[in-house]
């Protein structure tokens, strides 16, 4: 389904409860399966964390997590410990073209029995589970995060634990330390000095209940939202915590270079834009530790009309598709100066936007809703407009409440 986006609306005052994290919700979901009396609630909705959930499920056969890449990761791990399991673990035609060697390598290192069905180094696997002894391995430290924290959730269920030795800078370490916070909120006993993590095994852990906090990358959607509009604009957001594990509460901070305001309440944050951008402005933002912001971000600022620079890019390649090189493609079609490396993305100032670009989001849930804020500027057309339910299935109905006017078309 495509979808035709304008908004005549200048300011706003609304408010919008959105899912839990689903960063937050994957994990624990494999760690209810190690640890059954983990109760969790506020879970995300998503169509990632549904495929996650279903996944964990499987005792043998063909797993498909469709476009899910952390189900990918995180089921690559989990299958491999446990014993007397055996499936093949598949996904989309883009899921068989991430690779997941450095995981699988990993993994061989703990000892387990993995191999490749078609391409070297690419899903799909088959994955026979076995009990895994060892308990040492290093990874190059810039690698994805979800690699390394989908070696870190399984650990505790290791005989010996695990000991994982990151070599090099480390890169993505709030998603890091999201991790080890939620095991070390399930009752599970971690170490972070210098680059060695120590995660220690646990054969039971007394009854939890845990809550997931609402996911901050489906917030920055109306971050951007608020920054395009008016002086005045406000909007409320639940649920979410001033001392959040996740990265990409970060926005609060980038945003404030775009006259948006954060103030956190009772379980809630109320996002006020509180000035105007001056021509001219350039902002220049690292990103590698919450890269899933980026989209927002560079649409952000071509809205605004303004110059950017935002490095630390350099997981956005082996996304859901090549995010730099779409976001190219899909902002020049809307007029925009815009280069791209392998890892960064200079934009230059935009004085018009084109109208009725049809923007393609190729299977990415992050494309269609970082581009939706656009409509506040010209009428926008969002290709493929069901993927948002990756992540956020009741996006279009909440930008409805903010009065966008949603329409099909051809």
């Amino acid at each position: 389904m495509n979808l035709y986006l304008k908004s005549s609306v200048t300011t706003l005052n609304n408010s919008v409860q959105i899912t839990g994290s689903k960063s937050e919700s994957n994990r624990l979901l494999l760690l209810k399966a190690l640890y059954p009396n983990i109760q969790i609630k506020n879970i995300s909705n998503s169509d990632d964390s549904e495929v996650m959930e279903k996944g964990l499920q499987v005792k043998n056969g063909v797993v498909d997590i469709h476009h899910a890449g952390t189900a990918m990761r995180f089921l690559t791990a989990f299958f491999a410990a446990q014993q007397g399991r055996s499936v093949v673990l598949t996904g989309s035609e883009r899921m068989t073209e991430r690779p997941v060697k450095i995981l699988v390598d990993a993994l061989r290192q703990l000892g387990a029995e993995i191999k490749y069905e078609k391409e070297e180094g690419y899903p799909p696997l088959k994955i026979e589970g076995k009990e895994l002894t060892e308990n040492k391995v290093s990874l190059a430290a810039n690698v994805s995060s979800q690699y390394i924290s989908a070696l870190l959730l399984v650990a505790p269920a290791l005989k010996n634990g695990l000991e994982l030795t990151l070599e090099g800078k480390i890169t993505s370490v709030p998603y890091i330390k999201m991790t080890l916070a939620l095991l070390e909120e399930s009752g599970v006993k971690t170490s972070f000095k210098g680059n060695v993590i120590k995660v220690f095994p646990v054969t039971r852990i007394e009854d939890k209940t845990i809550v997931v906090e609402s996911d901050w990358s489906s917030a920055s959607y109306f971050y951007s939202i608020v920054a395009l509009c008016e002086v005045g604009t406000t909007i409320s957001l639940s649920s979410y915590k001033k001392n959040s594990l996740q990265g990409d509460s970060s926005l609060v901070d980038f945003y404030k270079e775009f006259g948006v305001k954060t103030t956190y309440g009772d379980n809630t944050i109320t996002l006020e834009k509180i000035s105007f951008v001056k021509a001219g402005k350039k902002v220049e933002f690292d990103l590698s530790n919450s890269p899933d912001i980026a989209q927002t971000i560079a649409v952000t600022c071509f809205g605004l009309g303004i110059e950017c620079c935002l490095t630390g890019l350099h997981t956005l390649k082996i996304k859901e598709t090549d995010r730099l090189e779409a976001l190219k493609t899909e902002l020049s079609k809307l007029g925009a100066n815009i280069e791209v490396t392998d890892k960064e993305l200079f934009l230059k100032p935009s004085t018009r936007i084109n109208e009725e670009v049809d923007i393609d989001t190729y299977h990415d849930h992050r494309m269609a809703m970082a581009f939706a804020p656009l409509a506040l500027k010209v009428p926008v057309i969002i290709n493929d407009a069901e993927v948002v339910s990756k992540s956020y299935p009741g996006f279009w109905e909440d930008m409805k409440k903010l009065q966008f006017d949603i329409k099909p078309c051809n």
